[in-house]
């Protein structure tokens, strides 16, 4: 059975910082492209970062230079580092994993209040 499991989200202030993760289980990781959405209310799922098995990298031009994707193979998990947030940064994030077959995970809330 195949579980992504994200954690990490929760309030923080404007200019603050979170650190996202996803343990995934059930897949040989390694070979699986990884990659976080987000979804606000009452608005579509965007992709926010995506990092390949080779490791390159790519980002929503909203979240370049402020978001850092990064996996660690032996260990199952990808990573979201979300520093200088913004109000409108608030969403659901989700995990995703894409090989053979697509996976996501139920997602991990980030609010950005002040």
């Amino acid at each position: 059975q195949v579980q992504l499991v994200e954690s990490g989200g929760g309030l923080v202030q404007p200019g603050g910082s979170v650190r996202l993760s996803c343990v995934a289980s059930g897949i040989i990781f390694s070979t699986y492209v990884m990659g976080w959405y987000r979804q606000a209310p009452g608005k579509q799922r965007e992709l926010v970062a995506v990092i390949t098995r080779s490791g390159s990298t790519s980002y929503l031009d909203s979240v370049k230079g402020r978001f850092t994707i990064s996996r660690d193979n032996a260990e199952n998990t990808v990573y979201l580092q979300m520093d200088s947030l913004k109000p409108e940064d608030t969403a659901l994030y989700y995990c995703s994993a894409k090989g053979d077959r697509g996976y996501w995970g139920q997602g991990t809330q980030v609010t950005v209040f002040s």
